[in-house]
C-alpha cells in the first residue's frame, strides 16, 4: 500500500495497518465470493482503493458527516473511505446480497465501526444522508432519480450536500442537465495512467 502512503502521508500508523490489510482480505474473499474482476485484483491498491479515495482530495469530511454508498459492491468508495475518516458515519449498500456479505465481513475484520451495511435497492433506503458516493453505477440521470430525497438540509462541510460519483471519459451529455455539476479531474491529484481520465463529480442535493 505504498501508493496510499504516497498520496496521503499523514494517516495514522491505525489506518495504515487497515490499508495494508486489504490486498489479502479482498484476496481471501474474492476467491469466495467473486466481487472484483480476477485482472484487477492483482491493482486493488490503484485501481479500487486509491480510486476511491479520489473522493477524499475534494472533500475532507467533517466528523459526524453521514455518507451512503450506493452499489458498493464489495465496498468500493465505502470502506477506503471508512479507514480514512473514521469519524464519519458510512452505510454501504447494494442489491447484491453475496457483496453485502463481503463487505460485513471485510468491515468486521478491520474493526471498522462506523461502517454499516445493507442488503437493498438504493429506493428503499428510508434515512437521510449528507452525502451520496458511488462509482459509476448507472447513467446519472437514472442515479439520482434513486436519491433525490436522501439529503440532510443543514451543510456541515465545504462542499454544499449532494452527490459524489467517481466515473470516467466525456461526461458532457450524461451531465448537461445537472447545472450545478462541478467537475474534478483526479489526474490533478494522482499521475498515475489510469487516472488520466477519471473524474469526481459533485453535485449539489436539490
Amino acid at each position: 500500500m505504498d501508493i496510499i502512503n504516497k498520496y496521503f502521508p499523514d494517516i495514522t500508523d491505525i489506518q495504515k495497518n487497515r490499508f495494508n490489510s486489504l490486498p489479502e482480505l479482498y484476496s481471501y474473499w474474492n476467491d469466495k465470493i467473486n466481487v472484483i474482476s480476477r485482472k484487477d485484483i492483482d491493482a486493488l491498491s490503484e485501481k479500487h482503493v486509491l480510486h476511491s479515495l479520489g473522493i477524499a482530495k475534494v472533500i475532507s469530511f467533517s466528523p459526524s458527516t453521514k455518507i451512503l454508498d450506493i452499489g458498493t459492491g464489495g465496498g468500493f468508495p465505502g470502506i477506503p473511505l471508512a479507514i480514512l475518516f473514521p469519524d464519519c458515519e458510512f452505510l454501504l449498500v447494494d442489491s447484491i446480497g453475496k457483496k453485502i456479505k463481503v463487505v460485513e465481513e471485510i468491515a468486521a475484520e478491520l474493526g471498522l465501526n462506523n461502517v454499516r451495511a445493507t442488503h437493498s435497492r438504493a429506493e428503499k433506503i428510508k434515512e437521510k444522508f449528507d452525502f451520496v458516493v458511488s462509482r459509476a453505477v448507472t447513467q446519472m440521470p437514472v442515479f439520482m432519480t434513486w436519491i433525490k430525497d436522501k439529503f440532510l438540509q443543514k451543510n456541515n462541510n465545504l462542499l454544499e450536500n449532494g452527490v459524489l460519483y467517481l466515473k470516467g471519459g466525456d461526461l458532457s451529455e450524461e451531465l448537461k442537465s445537472f447545472s450545478s455539476a462541478k467537475i474534478y479531474n483526479l489526474s490533478d491529484y494522482f499521475t498515475e495512467e489510469f487516472f488520466e481520465t477519471k473524474k469526481v463529480v459533485h453535485i449539489k442535493r436539490k
